[in-house]
């Protein structure tokens, strides 16, 4: 396995966080860096039908070794990593042996990660961990990911032994941004189905995720002279501040987990005179999504009328759906990794994802893609890590699905 770490080291450091506010693809040209090597790195491995598009696009295929009629699988991973924290300068540590307790990642800036506040940091005692050095997040997302299933293609071609069908493998850009399936071609990837591998702990199964949608608001108010500003003065932030305490307070990420859905003011910014908000809106249940939306909508058409000289507009733009429909018809792709976990020694965790993947899309688009796990803990920020252990399996999974298919 010292391919495996010696990739995942390589690409953590090569900057590729993805921008929300470029309207290009890839959003940033820094993801090409990495989509380079990796199309050297294919090369080497022996693979064919290796392609970068102009859109950083990267899909490659290893051939099948058998007879048999197998379906072509697919295995897919993202290369960018979220805008929301430093993903410049990544220095990764390794901690070996792990002993259970509080970790230091950074002494010169006193920045700990600490049992109490990650209390499954126990749960790898004795194992040997990747963590930063607390000013970047990591990369395990989803570069873990990506060198998981080149590691388990190297394996299968140095072990022919191991009878597969065709495998197409694909790493596509700016996931995190929700826009990495917008220009995949699930026509020429030409697989039956796939699996992302994107997920967290070692075990992670998933094939339920949020339906998605962002909400943007202006709200343009009137600036006076604070002096005469009597019933005359319309402050858009306190109308903003007023609009977001009547949404449920018991709706917000903070206060949820499992199917429960909410609202995320992720954005607010603004002055007397004008303001803008940006909401992201999140449930697995399509009604209750709609319901959301719907509340939102509700809100702002009363605060409209409350303040008919103010101006409130509303956008909300649908972004992703559950997979959940798609995947059901053909849930013997569910039982394909869930057997195989068992069969290596991995005890399977199926649980909705609180959030979304490439594989959500693309199984709206034709191609059935659940997402598996990668190993990684605490993503987007400076307390992510990923257990080598976990790694490991996570390739030996893919290894254990391919051969599978041909039973």
């Amino acid at each position: 396995m010292n391919y495996l770490l010696d990739k995942f080291l390589q690409y953590i450091k090569i900057d590729t966080t993805s921008d929300e506010t470029s309207e290009t693809c890839p959003s940033t040209k820094i993801q090409l860096n990495l989509a380079k090597i990796i199309l050297e790195d294919m090369q080497v491995l022996g693979l064919e039908d290796i392609s970068l598009d102009e859109n950083g696009y990267i899909m490659g295929t290893l051939p099948s070794n058998c007879d048999k009629s197998i379906p072509t699988v697919g295995f897919i991973a993202h290369m960018d990593t979220a805008p929301s924290f430093n993903g410049t300068n990544v220095n990764p540590q390794i901690i070996k042996d792990y002993n259970g307790e509080d970790i230091t990642l950074n002494k010169d800036k006193n920045i700990h990660m600490t049992i109490k506040d990650f209390p499954e940091l126990k749960n790898y005692t004795g194992q040997d961990l990747i963590v930063t050095d607390g000013t970047t997040l990591l990369g395990a997302d989803d570069k873990a990911g990506i060198v998981e299933i080149l590691t388990a293609i190297k394996y299968l071609k140095e072990h022919p032994e191991i009878k597969h069908g065709e495998i197409r493998i694909g790493f596509t850009p700016d996931e995190e941004i929700g826009r990495g399936a917008n220009l995949f071609d699930v026509k020429k990837f030409n697989a039956q189905f796939a699996y992302t591998v994107d997920g967290g702990a070692i075990g992670e199964l998933e094939y339920e995720n949020f339906n998605a949608a962002s909400g943007k608001i202006k709200i343009q108010g009137r600036n006076i002279h604070p002096g005469s500003a009597k019933n005359k003065m319309i402050n858009s932030l306190l109308l903003g501040m007023e609009l977001n305490s009547m949404l449920p307070v018991d709706q917000r990420p903070e206060h949820t987990e499992g199917y429960e859905g909410f609202f995320l003011l992720c954005d607010m910014h603004g002055d007397v005179e004008n303001t803008q908000m940006d909401y992201i809106i999140r449930d697995h249940s399509m009604e209750k999504f709609n319901q959301k939306k719907e509340l939102l909508i509700k809100t702002v058409e009363y605060l409209q009328e409350k303040y008919k000289d103010a101006t409130i507009e509303l956008e909300i733009k649908d972004s992703y759906f559950n997979m959940r429909e798609k995947i059901e018809p053909v849930y013997h792709i569910i039982e394909l990794a869930k057997n195989s976990m068992e069969e290596v020694g991995i005890t399977p965790n199926i649980k909705p994802i609180r959030g979304g993947t490439d594989g959500a899309r693309l199984s709206f688009e034709g191609l059935p893609c659940p997402n598996l796990f990668t190993g990684g803990h605490n993503f987007h920020g400076k307390f992510e890590y990923i257990p080598i252990q976990s790694m490991e399996k996570s390739v030996e999974l893919i290894v254990k699905i391919v051969e599978n298919l041909t039973k």
